[in-house]
């Protein structure tokens, strides 16, 4: 592979990490000394998406700002390979009016129509809407793709398998992904679904499906790239499915009593995996790896300091802005 490129994944991969550390920091800072979801800062439910980073990072250098990208209700991560505004998206994970939505949407629905990013709590949600994206596309005939991202569990759901019909059938410019980590909520995939590969589905669906295993990222750019490729060229949708790893709870707060392997979970983590990858090759340095940490660091301390700053709604403003 192109070392610029492994690099510019390293730095998403970094950032990803580096961003939900931090939001996981000011989720729980004001949640002591006995967690209640409903209170601090940031209430409600939290997802994060540690150990998935792979999966955007092998996606971002594919992306043009164009394309669509409709995200699972771990969005993060996805939201920062598709160029969406830092400091925007943190507010809004804050509830504040200088968010993406003027803090009306929180973590699992943020919206941004410059980049064309946009997610859903609900299960599957985002996968007919990329098809009605991508039927869109194919009529401006500008090789524009949408991304539909979702879990493994989605795999299960009857939108899953109506969205990637339409989409063969009318040769769509779409492009499944889904996020394999082994796990919906606290039910593993082996107890949940009939294949050991929900790639091996797209053949009933007349779409190329490919398996991506092991979490790793050059090999999740390999297949994004064959994919896309073949979308902007008018051969229409390809499912991909890749093996990744969620090192966290479902949701912050989750226990996780329900996980016999989080034992080997930390050994697996892939961000140091491909930093020794990369410097074996000689492709990452100290130099690098120090300056790709601070430009991290410091682009999301901005992005908290900002949210921060920005004013909590007024009350008053409740029902504003509902079909902004």
């Amino acid at each position: 592979m192109d070392s610029a490129v492994q690099l510019e994944m390293y730095r998403m991969m970094r950032l990803i990490r580096t961003y939900e550390e931090a939001i996981l920091r000011e989720y729980h800072a004001d949640k002591k000394p006995s967690f209640d979801i409903a209170e601090g800062q940031i209430p409600g439910e939290m997802h994060l998406s540690t150990g998935q980073e792979p999966v955007p990072a092998g996606f971002y250098p594919h992306f043009r700002r164009d394309d669509a990208v409709t995200g699972p209700h771990r969005p993060h991560g996805w939201a920062l390979a598709k160029d969406v505004d830092i400091n925007k998206m943190t507010a809004e994970i804050f509830g504040r009016i200088d968010g993406l939505s003027r803090g009306r949407g929180g973590h699992m629905h943020l919206f941004d129509k410059e980049t064309h990013f946009s997610c859903s709590g609900i299960i599957a949600e985002g996968l007919p809407t990329a098809v009605g994206i991508g039927m869109a596309f194919k009529r401006e005939g500008t090789g524009r793709v949408a991304f539909a991202v979702c879990g493994e569990g989605a795999a299960n759901q009857g939108a899953f398998h109506e969205s990637l019909n339409l989409a063969a059938l009318w040769k769509l410019p779409v492009v499944f992904v889904i996020e394999d980590n082994g796990w919906g909520v606290s039910v593993s995939k082996a107890q949940s679904t009939c294949v050991a590969s929900n790639a091996d589905r797209a053949v009933a669906y007349g779409m190329p499906g490919v398996l991506v295993k092991n979490n790793e990222v050059d090999a999740v750019h390999a297949a994004a790239g064959e994919a896309t490729a073949r979308a902007r060229a008018g051969g229409g949708p390809t499912l991909i499915e890749v093996e990744t790893l969620r090192l966290w709870g479902h949701f912050e707060g989750d226990p996780q009593v329900y996980r016999p392997d989080l034992s080997d979970v930390p050994s697996r983590d892939p961000i140091p995996a491909y930093e020794r990858q990369l410097r074996d090759a000689m492709v990452l340095s100290d130099d690098i790896a120090e300056e790709t940490s601070r430009w991290a660091q410091e682009r999301v301390q901005s992005a908290i300091a900002f949210a921060k700053a920005s004013p909590e709604p007024d009350p008053a403003t409740a029902r504003d802005y509902q079909f902004a």
